[in-house]
């Protein structure tokens, strides 16, 4: 006696059909991520992890001197430079400049590397056109900010000839954070101003 043949499968295709759908819209959302005319979105995370994750090591560095001038510790690391640190955060004019003020250069900095960080992680990966001004922000606290440290940087062995281990590390830092956050910035003013002229 033959065997009787398996029971054929009768495939759904409804479900076929809603799992094309499915993939279309998810490939139209991923689309809708990336602004119009460039290849890659500014905002994915991948993006701005790295930035953020700099803006935590800056601002270690920056809080570490910023005790270190305030007196609140009187040891600094300094492996390299010897009295290099004491000589650019404590003795500098540009330090003594800020002694009038309540708070010192160095707090300022790790106030700013603190604004990098949270603005950083504010908003999905789709912000540069659902908050553009949490970008705009983002990119004003890392341009100035990141600007200033690297003239700082650029001024030690110049003016005061002397080096200072942890402002090295800020200055790499800030210019490091730079590139990054300047795609994401242009990507939502360019969204602002496509806004505007409709």
């Amino acid at each position: 006696r033959a065997a009787a043949p398996p029971p054929s499968r009768v495939s759904d295709p409804m479900a076929a059909y809603r799992g094309a759908e499915l993939e279309s819209v998810s490939a139209t959302d991923a689309d809708d991520r990336i602004p119009p005319g460039w290849s890659v979105n500014p905002s994915k995370w991948s993006q701005r992890i790295p930035i953020v994750i700099l803006a935590v090591v800056g601002g270690i560095a920056a809080t570490w001197l910023a005790l270190y001038q305030q007196g609140v510790t009187d040891t600094v690391w300094e492996p390299f430079f010897g009295d290099g640190t004491r000589v650019i955060v404590i003795e500098s004019g540009f330090s003594e400049a800020f002694e009038r003020f309540p708070v010192r250069d160095a707090a300022i900095g790790a106030f700013g590397y603190l604004a990098d960080a949270v603005t950083g992680v504010i908003g999905g990966t789709d912000r540069w056109r659902k908050m553009p001004w949490i970008v705009v922000i983002f990119g004003a606290f890392v341009g100035p900010f990141g600007a200033v440290s690297v003239m700082l940087t650029i001024f030690q062995p110049v003016l005061y000839g002397s080096f200072c281990t942890l402002c090295l590390v800020s200055g790499v830092v800030s210019l490091a954070m730079i590139g990054p956050a300047v795609d994401e910035v242009l990507a939502s003013l360019q969204y602002l101003r496509r806004e505007r002229e409709r």
